[in-house]
């Protein structure tokens, strides 16, 4: 059986990964988990059905592949030379993702799970937050080698504080987030850690 969770750029996975992953984002928001359906992707991909469950079975790997692969969720991995640079750089593109014209609705429909150990939804949303922190870990990596970042300081804790930050203002409370927000995020969390 293919890899479900191959990345349509590494030569695993169909020609119209992309497509697929778009329409299957498209149709979340749209339509929630409960309405989202191999055939709708399908058609709104252009692609015959088959094609799609050749590489998922269901729409819990379809949807797992595209959060995890989708270009429009992708994050860069910044490397400013500095830990706080690096985290404004992160809340930036927190930013981006939940404020953006093609993943805000996304953002909202992935997090509408009931968060229980059953919900579907919400194990592949928790998917796709690890695989988040799994990539930035070269961020806190290099600030430690650095010596910019002490010894029992938990880096899920930092990116949670400032990410949550921006979920709050933007999701929650759906207001704007201003220009230098990221900033002032970073700034509000590290002052109290780079004393200790």
């Amino acid at each position: 059986m293919p890899d479900p969770t191959s990345h349509p750029h590494s030569g695993k996975g169909p020609r119209a990964a992309e497509a697929i992953f778009d329409a299957t984002l498209r149709l979340l928001a749209e339509r929630g988990y409960s309405g989202l359906t191999i055939e709708a992707v399908a058609q709104e991909a252009g692609v015959n059905k088959t094609t799609i469950y050749r590489w998922w079975p269901s729409k819990a790997p379809l949807l797992r592949a595209a959060l995890l692969r989708a270009r429009v969720l992708e994050i860069g991995i910044p490397d400013t030379g500095t830990l706080r640079g690096d985290l404004i750089a992160l809340a930036e593109q927190v930013i981006a993702l939940v404020t953006g014209v093609r993943t805000r609705s996304v953002v909202r429909a992935v997090t509408s799970g009931s968060g229980l150990p059953d919900d579907e939804l919400a194990s592949l949303t928790r998917e796709f937050f690890a695989d988040r922190f799994s990539r930035e870990q070269p961020v806190f990596a290099r600030a430690a080698a650095r010596g910019e970042l002490p010894a029992g300081i938990d880096p899920m804790l930092l990116l949670d504080l400032i990410a949550g930050a921006v979920w709050m203002r933007a999701l929650l409370r759906s207001e704007p987030v201003p220009p230098g927000f990221a900033a002032a995020a970073v700034d509000a969390v590290l002052p109290a850690r780079s004393g200790s």
